[in-house]
């Protein structure tokens, strides 16, 4: 199996056990703890704030983990070298 076949997980690192957590999970926990947050009220624009929220850091560690190589950085995230330019702009990391 491939990078790109396998499911994005985390590790936890912990004095008496390690624990693979998949990232999907940490971002269900995380949204449904965001709508017990909104005690009723509606969401907006959720997609946007959780790609937002996900999106930069991503792109801050495939930068850093490439050396901050953009050439690099945009073909370990499967994206074209200007798509990569447009979102670091995006996000203030240029």
């Amino acid at each position: 199996m491939n990078a790109s076949q396998k499911s994005a997980e985390i590790i936890s690192i912990d004095s008496k056990k390690n624990a693979v957590i998949p990232l999907a999970a940490h971002v269900k926990q995380t949204v449904e703890q965001y709508f017990l947050h909104l005690n009723g009220h509606d969401a907006v624009d959720l997609h946007a704030m959780v790609i937002g929220e996900v999106e930069k850091p991503l792109l801050q560690a495939t930068l850093e983990h490439a050396g901050y190589n953009q050439t690099k950085a945009a073909k370990t995230l499967g994206l074209s070298r200007s798509t990569l330019r447009k979102k670091l702009e995006q996000y203030g990391l240029s």
